[in-house]
């Protein structure tokens, strides 16, 4: 059997990450990284489902520990990959999808230099302005937050193996290019 690729995967708050990855991990050799954060939950959101909710103190002690892939501090927040699921899935055949943000992905394709990083784009900003205020979950101070992080964020696509456009109901096809990129990929290891 042969391992599973890492598929690193980015883009700004509200391109369409969530949506296009729910098509990719309809297949059953991929498996979703579930990420660890201090933020809290937003409404509907489950812990071990969506984040790993945790205390500032329980997120250091995961890092002392060596518990903690990688992890940053995004808009005031911690975020990081747990190694252990991610470690486990690979040596048994299955694509581990990390959905981590840009500094992210870069301390671990450092580390881990076979995955595959994958850099999701909105259409335009203005497209992307359009769906995080559609969200309605966040305060207008934040949204202008997200929006000039994005505009920082896409100035870094070019650092990814793949940049992946995701269009107005396009993230089907925007999956069938990732599922295509990842087995390329798997075939090159």
């Amino acid at each position: 059997m042969s391992k599973g690729v890492l598929l690193i995967v980015s883009g700004p708050s509200g391109c369409g990450k969530g949506t296009v990855l729910q098509h990719v991990l309809k297949n059953e050799e991929y498996s979703y990284s579930v990420s660890a954060t201090t933020r809290a939950p937003r409404e509907g959101e489950i812990d071990g489902k969506h984040y790993h909710f945790m205390t500032k103190a329980q997120f250091e002690h995961c890092i002392a520990n060596d518990k903690i892939l990688e992890y940053t501090v995004y808009c005031d927040n911690m975020y990081g990959t747990p190694r252990e699921f991610v470690e486990e899935q690979l040596l048994r055949g299955v694509n581990v999808v990390l959905e981590i943000e840009t500094e992210g992905a870069f301390n671990v394709k450092r580390l881990m230099p076979d995955a595959l990083s994958v850099f999701i784009s909105p259409p335009d900003m203005e497209t992307l302005e359009t769906r995080l205020r559609g969200r309605g979950t966040e305060d207008n101070e934040t949204v202008e937050k997200r929006l000039a992080k994005a505009r920082e964020e896409m100035l870094l696509a070019d650092r990814y193996d793949v940049v992946i456009v995701n269009k107005e109901n396009g993230a089907e096809e925007a999956a069938s290019e990732i599922l295509k990129a990842v087995e390329a990929k798997r075939n090159s290891l």
